[in-house]
């Protein structure tokens, strides 16, 4: 087993970590380091940026404008993106609606829609979970029936992030309430947000912010043309597309970043005259979530070798990033609150009277990443498939 980078790939490295810092715009660089709103001008902006250099899809193939970057090049990519500070590509087209498209999607689909996923010219939104059906998807009720060259579709999604930027979303329906096995009987449908009869409802997490929404459908109109693979055939869809977000989700180039200003706001941080660092119990927490951090990287490299080696995707095990990764986020995020201490708290004074902009985002950016052990699949089931799929528990 080979956890280092070869020489080649360490010279990949360097180039796209100098790319990044000569193009990176200091204001989008500020805005995800110093954790404040990114608006959706914002995410274009760089995306745009990236499909100018011909990074914005590397995981797609060459064809249709990809890089041809094998899946350790893409991962150095991924990381370097996270460490420099740079925003994301928001996964909902690129990543997740393109590789259905590519798998699924008839040509006139892929025509349509991938050109302008990869230039970032239609902002995807992804409509799965329903009240009452999150975890357990497939008792979804929002309906789409088929009438001539159209579907007529109603009900409710929630929890639909960056839903209120969206121009296009992708969405689970229900196209046969009949079957006894529920997973049966839902089809994957492509909806233009500016349909009559679509309402986007903001919903205000616990940090203050409007990242998440809840969509309603009244008698919306979809043309037939917009379904994606076979009538009811959704869940297929559905599955094939839930396994494209687990290798990404551990975002250890970002959490080395996070690491970094932990450690540094630690260090000038006083209690009773010395640096919070100086505090053997602090110390100690910091250094075993580094410690977990280091292992967590070594993890993400073992799943690299093995996938070099075999040129196939990770199988169930790779779950365990995902957990480990999110656990490590909300850790690191809890260690910086008690390092600010009161200052952590949105719009807080400092000495002078002044609103430290950095330190008064922490109190939100800790609630905000609750929700981290839950999406992509909670904690709670990836260790259930990790039973299950990899110790056949």
């Amino acid at each position: 087993m080979d956890l280092n980078y070869s020489s080649e790939e360490t010279a990949f490295r360097d180039e796209v970590r100098g790319w990044i810092a000569a193009n990176l715009p200091a204001d989008l660089q500020n805005k995800v380091t110093r954790y404040q709103h990114q608006s959706k001008d914002d995410l274009i902006r760089w995306h745009k940026i990236l499909a100018k250099k011909g990074w914005a899809v590397p995981h797609w193939p060459v064809e249709w404008g990809g890089t041809g970057w094998d899946v350790t090049q893409r991962y150095i990519f991924d990381e370097e993106m996270g460490f420099a500070g740079a925003p994301g590509i928001a996964p909902f087209g690129p990543t997740m609606c393109a590789s259905v498209l590519m798998k699924f999607g008839t040509e006139q689909q892929k025509n349509r829609f991938l050109p302008r996923m990869r230039e970032g010219d239609d902002f995807w939104a992804q409509g799965y979970s329903e009240p009452g059906a999150g975890s357990d998807l497939a008792s979804l009720k929002t309906k789409a029936e088929r009438q001539g060259d159209h579907y007529l579709v109603n009900g409710q999604k929630i929890w639909t992030t960056l839903g209120h930027y969206g121009d296009w979303i992708f969405c689970l329906v229900r196209t046969d309430a009949t079957v006894e096995k529920r997973q049966e009987g839902i089809s994957f449908l492509l909806i233009d947000m500016k349909t009559p009869g679509i309402t986007v409802r903001p919903l205000i997490l616990m940090d203050g912010g409007h990242e998440v929404n809840e969509i309603f459908f009244e008698n919306v109109k979809v043309p037939v043309e917009n379904l994606v693979f076979e009538e009811n055939k959704g869940w297929t869809v559905a599955k094939y597309l839930l396994g494209h977000e687990r290798m990404g989700s551990a975002r250890t180039g970002a959490l080395r970043r996070e690491m970094t200003a932990l450690k540094a706001l630690a260090a000038t941080e006083q209690r009773d005259g010395q640096s919070l660092m100086d505090d053997v119990r602090f110390r100690d927490r910091v250094s075993r979530t580094e410690i977990d951090l280091e292992a967590q990287e070594l993890t993400a490299m073992r799943f690299l070798d093995k996938m070099r080696k075999s040129g196939q995707p990770p199988g169930a095990d790779v779950s365990m990033l995902k957990i480990r990764g999110t656990e490590i986020q909300q850790m690191i995020t809890e260690l910086m609150m008690q390092a600010a201490g009161p200052c952590a708290q949105p719009f807080a004074a400092v000495a002078g009277g002044a609103v430290d902009v950095y330190t008064s985002r922490l109190s939100p950016r800790y609630f905000n990443f609750r929700k981290a052990s839950i999406y992509a699949g909670s904690n709670e089931i990836q260790k259930n498939i990790i039973a299950k799929m990899t110790l056949g528990l």
